[in-house]
């Protein structure tokens, strides 16, 4: 209560002692009035604030319906101890006033107003006056006790501590998550007009059915903060200032993290409108890439049975039929806007084609090998005899006889390349033995 904290902490029953003097009379009612001013202001407030008028009149549940009806007989019983407070200052105020200088009797009334436990405070008392009804903190207060102003005060901030924490945590949570989830909902309509729009809908695509899950926990999300708020209220452990803590978002982020997921895979199927075309056009590339190059590997295999003896040449299989046949469903989706079947397929051939591809070369190199063999031993004679001639020894005998015999099993069909190498190796060691005699 906003008057108060400038309140004393509280006393018990005063024990006998002296009698106020006229100044220190004087001076607690002063402190007394200026207590009923404040408390009277901040109960003015309560009264008057939004959560409370809001808590009021709408159709509660649950958590909220079960404590708004505790709150409701607090602020009733915070009420009374303000009328009690209130009497009682009037009445002190009342003695006070009838002498300038009070008698000892007078200040000695004075006294036990302002400072003995003098005060009868009523209870709390249910709805329909049947019974007590338990306090915020659960306990059941009795009917009516006796105590004193400073005790009456304490009372008072009890209650209004307790009464408006659950207007603020009401409020609170009233004033963030439904207009939040509103703000959802309407970008949740926003992206099922574009998933329409895309072909992504209720059990055609599961970004279509994850929106229809939204939009239904969204409703009954909106439905439960709007009748239960303090089921989303989330108390700040310890904190002194009454009403301390945040509205509890959970439920709300866990919906909006799945929308953003939703967008984003509508997003990408819109990609996929944009450039279908383009991809198309590159599946169709690659997979004629590699059906050629399957189509040299199965030439080169014939090539290297008919040419290179004694060789195993591993099989070349056939031209991609599956993918090709895929592709052109991919063409028909695009041509008839099922753009989120598209986007899978597409995604799918465009690995699938680079594999197709790799496998394609890998195949070719696999079947040419041997050939790949024979020209690097030709190259290899040819550059020796290039060598030979540098050095003048053209018309030397043994490197001729060593040069044709290694150039007729290269160049004769079929080519034993074991034999031919060899042949190599032998012209080589020839020339090597050659040129260092030259040279000594």
């Amino acid at each position: 209560m906003g008057g108060a904290r400038a309140m004393s902490a509280g006393a018990g029953e005063r024990e006998p002692g002296p009698v106020m003097d006229r100044e220190a009379v004087d001076r607690a009612l002063a402190r007394r009035g200026a207590e009923h001013e404040a408390v009277e202001t901040s109960l003015l407030a309560l009264q008057d604030h939004a959560g409370r008028r809001l808590l009021e009149g709408a159709e509660l549940t649950g958590v909220t319906r079960q404590r708004w009806a505790a709150t409701e007989a607090a602020i009733s019983l915070l009420w009374a101890c303000f009328d009690t407070y209130t009497q009682a200052l009037a009445t002190a105020r009342a003695l006070r006033a009838r002498r300038r200088n009070p008698s000892r009797e007078d200040l000695a009334e004075l006294t036990e107003l302002l400072e003995g436990r003098s005060l009868a405070v009523p209870g709390a008392a249910g709805a329909a006056g049947n019974g007590p009804v338990a306090s915020l903190t659960g306990e059941v207060p009795r009917l009516s006790h006796r105590c004193s102003l400073e005790e009456l005060v304490e009372r008072m901030n009890e209650l209004y501590a307790d009464s408006l924490a659950v207007v603020i945590a009401a409020d609170a949570v009233w004033s963030a998550l439904p207009a939040r989830i509103d703000l959802l909902s309407a970008e949740l309509n926003r992206t099922r007009t574009l998933a329409h729009s895309v072909g992504v809908r209720p059990g055609e695509h599961p970004a279509g059915d994850d929106l229809e899950r939204i939009a239904r926990v969204l409703g009954a999300l909106r439905e439960q903060v709007v009748s239960d708020p303090l089921e989303f209220w989330q108390p700040q452990a310890g904190a002194a200032a009454p009403g301390a803590g945040r509205p509890d978002t959970r439920r709300y982020d866990r919906e909006a993290r799945g929308l953003d997921e939703v967008r984003r895979e509508i997003e990408a199927v819109l990609a996929v409108r944009q450039d279908a075309e383009a991809r198309l056009r590159e599946l169709s590339d690659l997979l004629s890439r590699a059906d050629r190059t399957l189509a040299e590997a199965r030439a080169a295999r014939g090539e290297v049975l008919a040419k290179i003896a004694a060789s195993e040449v591993p099989a070349v299989s056939g031209p991609p039929v599956v993918l090709q046949e895929e592709l052109s469903r991919a063409a028909e989706y695009r041509r008839r806007g099922h753009w989120s079947r598209l986007s899978p397929l597409l995604d799918s051939l465009e690995a699938r084609a680079e594999d197709e591809l790799l496998r394609a070369r890998e195949q070719l190199s696999a079947v040419a090998a041997p050939l790949a063999i024979r020209a690097e031993l030709r190259g290899r004679l040819d550059a020796y005899r290039a060598k030979v001639a540098r050095h003048g020894l053209a018309e030397d005998t043994l490197l001729m006889e060593r040069y044709d015999a290694a150039r007729r099993m290269l160049w004769s069909a079929p080519c034993d390349l074991r034999a031919a190498e060899q042949a190599v190796l032998r012209y080589q060691r020839a020339v090597a033995e050659t040129l260092a005699g030259e040279q000594g």
